[in-house]
């Protein structure tokens, strides 16, 4: 579906109509032929696709009114933010699987009681990484002081992008998880700290990931991303 903003005409489109595809970049606004992906199931896909039937069923039969009431009160007073750059605010229902989908692939476990802090966690801007072909392995830089890495069951999710020509300077995926950093109350894990890759890397290569912070209450924060050039 397709986002437009109206004013003198339309001056903001984001999604895809019949053969189109309209999105914005650093370099502004574009749209290119629209192209449908493969579906290969994946492993990683049938898991999603799994988690969200369970828990779409957990939050209808499982859930408790006040459980449901209380995710319902955490969305309407977190602000988000649409492809449009606009604010608006999902459901509790959106919210919870937001976040489940999440935690429970990661962790096999799901978070029913909704927060009662009402903010999304806040994003790492010391996020950095590198990378190196002969380890087969990322380096990530993380700020050791946020609140996440001294709690227990909250950790800082990561993914890897495909890797691409050294040239490249946009990527909007794909990405595979790859690995995550555990909070741990009084003793939060240091940084740097190195990650096998799940999509071999080379030298020269441009390489992205993305990351987000998952509270132990099941707020989860915005994606922040950093990018390197593989070292040899």
């Amino acid at each position: 579906m397709a986002l437009i903003k109206f004013g003198g005409g339309v001056v903001q489109m984001a999604g895809s109509i019949a053969g189109n595809t309209f999105a914005r970049n650093r370099y502004g606004n574009y749209v290119r032929a629209r192209t449908k992906p493969t579906n290969p199931n994946t492993a990683s896909q049938i898991a999603v696709r799994a988690s969200l039937a369970f828990l779409t069923t957990r939050w209808s039969d499982t859930l408790t009114a006040a459980q449901r009431a209380a995710w319902d009160l955490y969305a309407s007073n977190v602000i988000m933010t649409n492809r449009l750059g606009e604010t608006t605010h999902l459901s509790g229902y959106n919210h919870y699987l937001r976040s489940n989908i999440e935690y429970k692939n990661r962790f096999g476990a799901t978070i029913d009681a909704g927060p009662v802090v009402f903010e999304l966690p806040a994003q790492d801007p010391t996020f950095a990484v590198s990378g190196s072909e002969a380890t087969q392995q990322l380096t990530i830089v993380h700020d050791t002081g946020m609140d996440w890495a001294d709690e227990n069951g909250a950790a800082m999710l990561m993914y890897q992008g495909s890797p691409q020509n050294g040239q490249r300077n946009f990527f909007a995926g794909p990405w595979r998880y790859f690995a995550n950093i555990p909070g741990i109350n009084g003793a939060p894990a240091g940084s740097p700290s190195d990650h096998a890759v799940v999509l071999a890397i080379a030298e020269t290569q441009r390489q992205w990931v993305y990351a987000r912070i998952i509270r132990a209450d099941g707020r989860l924060s915005e994606p922040f991303r950093a990018d390197c050039i593989v070292a040899a």
